[in-house]
């Protein structure tokens, strides 16, 4: 398998609706054996370093039933799919019965294929672990109760959403359901005890399992059994958990990787206790938001942290990118998001400009037109994103100067440089702002004194030549329109 990057690319898929799909293209039921050898080819050809195949676990009854009777959570399926059926809703992928690649997928030996076939395009499989909670038809619900963390019947009487009766071979039980501490519990799940020792060393073998299936996991809702944050929940101390099963599992596969999803400024935490790559949800807000200069600010943060972010513009969890952003302001977002220093996150539907987030309980998406012009945008970028130069290149962040005195809107811009060993270099600016802005962005490169410098926009048709001189006493000056950028490719002609 090829050497990964310092900057790699990770694309998501959500497996059971993507082989729904195949199954009506085939006209037969499908599993993971069925996806086009060609559909590999083409991945690996757009640069992809690493497939995330989203829901391949066991899924059971118990969960499914809940999704379909959920009234809150059915109204969001018939937004999503207006034609709405029982068989779409297969429950939760999140909702996990059993570490076992779920029977309607072709099971384990189609699961080895599929990594086999990928490995040989030169691409990892990557697989969720979902830490905190099980379905509530687990197998440990009878053969070790004491895993999950029991309620009252006062607790079931105050916070009905929050606990339930559960039936089991020791007798009925009063449970907890898995939960985020500012949110009520998913009905769907069984909240698991990290106060238990025999349960965390469980969960430890459960992810030593899943690393001989694949080369790495995204773990769902990391930070929720850090011990501050499980004790806070649930007041029942925990030791330390991801240390140990972070390092149990390289012991066994030294190259396996971790990645997080991760909240509330627990980024580095998580970094600190053995995670490869940690979601960096803030610099997605501050997009969101508009504004230039927390952005800008995001990036002063230092590269051994920022090297290890998961940057995205959405996933299965958030809203389509298509449908958050206008078209100009998603392409400066996306500028910004992928040609920074990080792990590229991206999702399946995001380069054809989907408008409608499917939910991890369905097994359907709706069909939707393509948006050719955000897709042809997606293909210039990832070409860029192949290029050495920025995904093995040193990053720097560049200053912004104002223009003339008086003169506000340099604040508007972000900018910053690559640079190969070889000398090869990037140059991209955006201005991150509604307005029309000019700066003179600030070259650290002396060398370019007395040459004549060009500067070719590799996503767009601008072509110019520039005094190397000038370059390097005042800067490149820039005047942009609103949500432009450019992403120059440097030369000496």
């Amino acid at each position: 398998m090829k050497a990964l990057s310092a900057y790699p690319s990770l694309y998501q898929i959500n497996s059971r609706v993507w082989l729904t799909e195949l199954s009506g293209a085939l006209g037969k039921r499908t599993t993971l054996d069925d996806i086009p050898d060609a559909e590999l080819d083409r991945l690996a050809a757009l640069g992809f370093d690493w497939i995330w195949f989203l829901s391949v676990w066991q899924t059971g009854p118990a969960a499914q039933q809940v999704s379909r009777s959920n009234a809150g959570w059915r109204k969001e399926f018939q937004e999503t799919l207006p034609d709405l059926c029982e068989e779409d809703i297969a429950g939760s992928g999140f909702a996990i019965q059993n570490y076992t690649v779920h029977r309607d997928l072709g099971g384990a030996a189609a699961l080895a294929r599929l990594r086999q076939r990928l490995q040989q395009r030169g691409l990892k499989l990557m697989l969720d672990f979902v830490p905190n909670h099980m379905a509530p038809d687990h197998p440990w619900i009878d053969a070790h109760p004491y895993y999950f963390v029991h309620g009252s019947e006062t607790d079931l009487a105050q916070a009905p959403r929050n606990y339930c009766r559960v039936q089991t071979k020791n007798g009925p039980l009063v449970l907890a359901y898995g939960r985020d501490p500012y949110f009520e519990g998913w009905p769907d799940t069984l909240q698991l005890n990290y106060g238990n020792s025999e349960l965390q060393q469980a969960m430890i073998w459960e992810l030593l399992r899943i690393a001989g299936q694949c080369d790495g996991v995204r773990c769902d809702m990391a930070m929720l059994v850090l011990p501050d944050v499980f004790e806070s929940t649930w007041g029942i101390r925990a030791e330390l958990f991801w240390p140990k099963a972070t390092e149990a599992v390289r012991r066994e596969y030294p190259q396996f990787q971790f990645m997080a999803e991760v909240y509330w400024d627990r980024e580095w935490t998580m970094q600190q206790q053995g995670f490869d790559y940690t979601y960096d949800k803030r610099l997605y807000d501050r997009l969101r938001d508009g504004h230039a200069r927390p952005v800008r600010e995001h990036f002063h943060a230092g590269l051994d942290y920022q090297n290890k972010m998961a940057r995205f513009l959405e996933n299965h969890d958030e809203p389509r990118a298509a449908a958050t952003f206008s078209l100009e302001v998603h392409e400066a977002a996306a500028i910004i998001t992928y040609l920074s220093p990080c792990l590229r996150f991206f999702h399946q539907g995001q380069f054809e400009g989907m408008m409608k987030r499917i939910s991890p309980h369905l097994v359907r998406a709706p069909v939707e037109p393509l948006d050719g012009t955000l897709h042809q945008f997606y293909d210039g970028l990832l070409a860029v994103l192949r290029q050495p130069v920025v995904r093995d290149g040193q990053w720097r962040l560049l200053d912004c100067a104002p223009a003339w005195d008086g003169n506000g809107t340099s604040d508007g811009f972000i900018s910053w440089s690559w640079e190969a060993q070889d000398g090869e270099r990037r140059l991209i600016a955006v201005n991150y702002a509604g307005t029309q802005g000019q700066c003179y962005v600030r070259l650290p490169f002396p060398d370019l004194a007395g040459r004549t410098v060009r500067l070719k926009d590799l996503m767009g048709p601008a072509s110019f030549d520039r005094g190397g001189d000038d370059l390097v006493s005042r800067g490149l000056y820039l005047d942009l329109s609103p949500w432009s950028y450019h992403v120059f490719e440097m030369t000496i002609p």
